[in-house]
């Protein structure tokens, strides 16, 4: 899914055009690296250091440049950038952290990383948030990256979705501000449900939409109890998050058997009778490629909370970056991720990219584009899924999916929570 989400917030990117490159030369502080810290061996010979990249993550210009001016400020270091296809990507990255010549710093998704950090073959970083301005991390994106209580990631930029709307259709329905309430949303949405026009079009298996709502409740997926993890869908706060889906889900045509690529939603926007989607920003390009006649009739907010002084709680897809244990140069590595994590480069990336910086303090670069400073805002809001190398397993058993479709057809909602609870008890559990 996080695959999915970055390849459409790429789209988006590619849509807009790249913004102006800065000097990536700082560090993360804005200033000149410890002396000694990441030195190359006694011989002077510049030290290499190897950076897997994912493909689609940064512009080649900014990578490019990141590149020369920081081994200009750095004669003692030579980056080997290389960047790597999301394809198989979960096999490399586990054989290169079980080798002896692993590359020095890596990008994973945000979501991996418990996955990777149970291996054993990822430095630990604690000692190094203070440094890295951790404090001002988006809470969704560095969750993913802390396990057990230790920081294994360190947040690199992030994605989530809004509310994507056809200005037109609002216009025709009398309203003119978007809703900043769970209660206005459904107001709206019903008004906007008529005359042969979708309010919204949401499918029965957005679960990730699901996850916003439940969080928004105090509820969850699962929650540990010791050592143990316990799936909560039964609980009356992820119940009441369920409650709100199917009343916000009601107000349009979406399939209640299927996910939100199955039609793809963005072909049934373009169509025009559909009011509202639930995307990244990056789904209104794919919309103009339908149709490009709607381009100056999408606009965007934020998933609207339970109160107007916060926005409703979205996950957070993203990347991080870790340092393998097998690296040979952890210092030198460290002074990459923090110039990559640092407020200059963060700014450069979401200047080009349209990415929310993994500081909070930074939403304000995003902030002359609509899409992605609804994005922007909501990310304040982020959270992530349950932080266990078994929450894979759980997506992949689509429990989450089934039960939703369950409770939409008119199925007991109690009943088919407790089911899908003790499904995904089993699986975070399964070999532990």
């Amino acid at each position: 899914m996080r695959n999915r989400l970055l390849a459409a917030a790429a789209t988006l990117a590619l849509a807009v055009g790249t913004g102006a490159c800065g000097s990536a030369s700082d560090s993360g502080s804005g200033g000149a690296p410890d002396a000694g810290s990441g030195s190359g061996p006694a011989s002077g010979a510049p030290a290499k250091l190897t950076v897997w990249i994912m493909d689609g993550s940064v512009t080649d210009e900014l990578i490019k440049r990141f590149e020369t001016d920081y081994e200009a400020a750095r004669p003692n270091v030579d980056l080997d950038i290389q960047i790597q296809a999301w394809d198989g990507i979960g096999e490399r990255v586990t054989a290169a952290l079980a080798s002896t010549d692993a590359p020095d710093v890596i990008e994973v998704g945000n979501t991996q990383v418990a996955q990777y950090a149970a291996s054993g073959g990822v430095k630990d970083l604690t000692d190094k948030v203070a440094d890295l301005g951790g404090d001002d991390w988006i809470p969704g994106l560095a969750q993913p990256g802390n396990i057990d209580g230790k920081q294994y990631g360190v947040p690199w930029y992030a994605a989530n979705r809004v509310v994507v709307y056809n200005k037109d259709l609002f216009a025709k329905a009398g309203i003119t501000t978007p809703p900043t309430t769970r209660d206005e949303w459904l107001e709206i949405t019903a008004k906007l449900d008529e005359g042969g026009n979708q309010g919204i079009y949401l499918t029965g298996q957005t679960w990730y939409a699901l996850a916003g709502f439940i969080w928004d409740e105090g509820g969850d997926f699962a929650v540990k109890e010791g050592d143990k993890w316990k799936g909560a869908l039964d609980t009356p706060q992820a119940l009441a998050g369920m409650d709100f889906y199917k009343r916000l889900q009601a107000l349009g045509k979406g399939p209640k058997d299927a996910d939100e690529a199955n039609p793809p939603q963005h072909e049934v926007f373009a169509q025009g009778k559909v009011a509202q989607m639930i995307n990244v920003p990056g789904g209104a390009a794919r919309v103009l490629e339908v149709e490009p006649g709607m381009k100056d009739k999408i606009g965007f907010f934020p998933i609207p909370g339970k109160t107007a002084d916060k926005p409703g709680a979205v996950f957070t897809g993203g990347s991080d970056l870790i340092i393998p244990e097998a690296s040979k140069n952890h210092d030198a590595a460290y002074e990459v991720i923090k110039a990559l994590a640092g407020e200059k480069f963060q700014t450069d990336l979401a200047k080009a990219m349209n990415f929310v910086p993994n500081r909070t303090s930074l939403a304000h670069v995003l902030d002359a584009d609509e899409g992605t400073a609804a994005m922007a805002k909501g990310a304040s809001n982020g959270r992530a899924t349950p932080n266990t190398p078994n929450w894979a397993a759980v997506e992949a058993t689509t429990v989450i999916k089934q039960y939703m479709t369950a409770v939409l057809t008119g199925k007991d909602p109690a009943t088919e929570a407790r089911k899908a609870s003790e499904a995904i008890t089993e699986t975070l559990n399964s070999g532990s």
